[in-house]
């Protein structure tokens, strides 16, 4: 029988198909590798990259916290300036540019100052009575709000059973309260005023009420959530006086006078 022998050819063949899988193998191993080494280096930059952001987002939440701060800031320094000279023109207007009246008029703005809470909210007389004051008696208001230190959080009028409660900026509601204030009637239904105010606003640090006459109607000293300062306006009225200081004493607030001449 005769022994068949391999060819020379084949085994060539064979040898480089040997080392063409041997290279195959290196080339895999060496990707395998390649791969784990670069995922490692990823599992090791990510966190402090995910640090790094994360820091950089605090800081950029200062800063533009810082920066709302400093708008704040100028806007308001910008609208005391304006309101300063807008007081001198309405205080020269009703005699308290100078003198006592000045120095009336400063001690008045000094004892809002002590008003409990961080807002107040005005309730304001807007019968046909108050009609001869509503020229001057807004500026002065926005003054009174910007100079006691406080927030004004609500403003509400009142007159004949009506009421209505504006709240925004002080802008707006000044803006929406000379708009839709009637200054017309003469019933001051300064009960229902309070009642409609703690309805439509929540409890401010201090209620400061304006007006120059007497309620109409009956006022329920208990169901008012804040104290009430009382402000009132125009000729002295010792029935005015009695009630709006007994209006302040009942709910721990006090009576003020802002008397214009």
């Amino acid at each position: 029988m005769k022994i068949r022998k391999r060819s020379p050819q084949s085994s060539i063949h064979e040898s480089f198909s040997d080392v063409a899988l041997l290279m195959l193998a290196t080339f895999v191993f060496l990707l395998v590798l390649i791969l784990i080494t670069t995922r490692l280096k990823e599992d090791i930059k990510l966190p402090k990259l995910a640090e790094r952001i994360e820091q950089l987002e605090t800081e950029l939440e200062a800063a533009y916290a810082e920066s709302e701060g400093l708008n704040r800031e100028l806007t308001q320094m910008e609208s005391m300036q304006s309101t300063e000279a807008q007081v001198d023109q309405i205080l020269d207007a009703v005699g308290l540019d100078s003198g006592a009246g000045r120095k009336d008029f400063e001690l008045f703005v000094q004892g809002l100052k002590d008003l409990p809470g961080k807002d107040i909210h005005m309730v304001i007389d807007t019968t046909g009575s108050m009609h001869g004051a509503a020229t001057f008696l807004i500026p002065v208001l926005k003054v009174i709000a910007i100079r006691s230190g406080k927030d004004l959080s609500a403003i509400t009028w009142f007159a004949d059973g009506k009421a209505d409660t504006y709240q925004g900026t002080m802008g707006e509601m000044f803006d929406q309260f000379m708009l839709g204030a009637p200054f017309v009637g003469g019933d001051e239904t300064i009960g229902d005023a309070f009642i409609h105010a703690a309805e439509n606003a929540r409890a401010p640090g201090a209620y400061i009420l304006l007006g120059d006459e007497p309620s109409d109607d009956r006022i329920y000293y208990l169901d008012i959530p804040a104290p009430v300062f009382t402000i009132p306006i125009g000729q002295s009225n010792p029935f005015t006086n009695h009630e709006y200081r007994t209006l302040a004493e009942k709910t721990g607030g006090r009576m003020m006078r802002l008397q214009f001449q």
